[in-house]
């Protein structure tokens, strides 16, 4: 088992703090114990699992689990929820058999929860005859569940929250977070204590539970889950903002030894997928003098552009908190690092890297970007937002812009889905936009053969 945790320069702080008592009051010691949020599978591969959960406070907890196909190959694992005021753990479920489907169950204090299942990643690479498996991934951005005692005044921000029941009818195989997954108010990012109680508050939303238990689950970050709106490098809590994200996520790596953050990549299938951060090594945008300033850093652009070689994946989803491609963007985007960008676009280029897609949240707006490239296949990228915060009305011109494909314009809160599915040799992606209420308001396929 592995439990995830604030680094003890942190937790030291928040005890010192007295950090139960400011995010919430402990229950009576003679009040039973029991789960708050979850359990969420994170990362999965052909032999392991991560299971995340949190209780109402630190305690014991087992969590039991077998095969589907033979229960009475039960096993049962211990575990307890550490630190006042935050009670999550991780655990790594390890030994599992590829491609199996396995029932779990939690119990707090003696107390069962329901039966769920996860799934082992299927072994099908060099087998004569097997495909690719096909699945479906869920995703969104831009995550505000509302507070009154803490919000601005006004009309509450937030709402639409059956938009998570309606991702999970999807039946989503993997949900990917987009980014702004919680939003730090102007008392929360002033201390770890405040953005410690976000995270407790926002995770235990009742909506938000079958869509934690529906699938596998992994996560970005931009600046409202991050530090203050438009955040850069210089926020100085940024190590605490880290921790909260790896306790609260279960996801297989967080950047590399000596160069934290929350990148990373894995495989789903024959996709792989490239998670960026484009906030903790991020200059200002505002720096009119410097020509050379950078969203993502030199050292996490090495790390993608090594990767990318390295994959063999017929599709390679590049995705992040901001927007990639779109250069009518006059708020936060890749466009106003254009050294940056530049480079990577020659290099990928001059490298005939097939099959990259982007995906991006943050806009408040959904809508699919086609750019074409002259000698070269075209980019995508789908920006999907808002979840539940407020959408964007005004674009200005953006929408008349001529990469923009037409009829993905969408204003509302909405989430999107992604279709991964075909032969070996003739894969294609089906993009979908839903409303809070699950319409579907778009399809776009993208065939594999378009990416070469």
């Amino acid at each position: 088992m592995i439990f995830s945790f604030l680094d003890r320069s942190v937790h030291s702080r928040l005890a010192a703090l007295g950090l139960a008592a400011m995010l919430v009051l402990p229950l009576p010691a003679y009040a039973a114990n029991v789960l708050r949020a979850g359990p969420m599978v994170g990362d999965a591969d052909m032999h392991n699992v991560s299971i995340w959960l949190q209780t109402e406070r630190p305690g014991p907890v087992s969590l039991s689990y077998w095969p589907t196909e033979t229960p009475d190959q039960r096993r049962e694992m211990s575990l307890a929820t550490r630190d006042e005021g935050i009670a999550t753990a991780t655990i790594r479920i390890r030994g599992l058999k590829p491609g199996q489907t396995y029932a779990y169950q939690v119990s707090v204090d003696g107390k069962s929860g329901g039966v769920l299942q996860f799934k082992t990643q299927p072994r099908w690479q060099y087998r004569n005859g097997v495909q690719p498996p096909n699945f479906r991934l869920a995703m969104g951005s831009c995550t505000y569940i509302n507070e009154p005692d803490k919000d601005r005044d006004g009309r509450p921000y937030g709402g639409d929250y059956q938009i998570f029941d309606r991702m999970a009818d999807a039946k989503p195989d993997l949900t990917l977070w987009l980014g702004d997954n919680v939003y730090f108010r102007e008392n929360d990012y002033t201390s770890a204590e405040g953005m410690a109680h976000r995270y407790r508050h926002d995770r235990a939303l009742p909506q938000l539970q079958r869509l934690l238990q529906t699938g596998r689950h992994h996560a970005i970050w931009d600046d409202h889950d991050y530090g203050p709106n438009n955040a850069n490098q210089s926020f100085t809590l940024k190590a605490d903002a880290l921790s909260l994200f790896q306790r609260y996520w279960a996801n297989r790596s967080h950047g590399l030894p000596g160069h934290p953050g929350v990148y990373g990549n894995f495989m789903e299938g024959d996709v792989e997928f490239f998670l960026m951060d484009n906030r903790s090594f991020r200059d200002s945008d505002e720096d009119l003098r410097n020509p050379s300033k950078a969203q993502f850093g030199a050292e996490q652009m090495r790390w993608l552009k090594n990767a990318l070689l390295a994959s063999t994946a017929t599709f390679k989803v590049i995705a992040a908190g901001g927007q990639f491609l779109n250069d009518y963007n006059r708020f936060e985007g890749w466009t106003h690092f254009k050294a940056e960008r530049a480079d990577f676009m020659e290099w990928l280029a001059a490298n005939r890297v097939r099959g990259v897609v982007f995906l991006s949240g943050d806009r408040h707006h959904t809508e699919l970007i086609r750019l074409p490239r002259h000698g070269h296949y075209p980019l995508y990228e789908l920006t999907c937002s808002p979840l539940t915060a407020g959408p964007s009305k005004g674009m200005g011109d953006e929408d008349k812009k001529s990469f923009l494909v037409p009829g993905t314009l969408v204003q509302q809160r909405n989430f999107c889905t992604i279709d991964f599915s075909g032969d070996r040799k003739a894969r294609k992606m089906v993009l979908k936009s839903y409303n809070s209420d699950g319409t579907p308001l778009w399809t776009h396929e993208i065939n594999e053969s378009e990416l070469r």
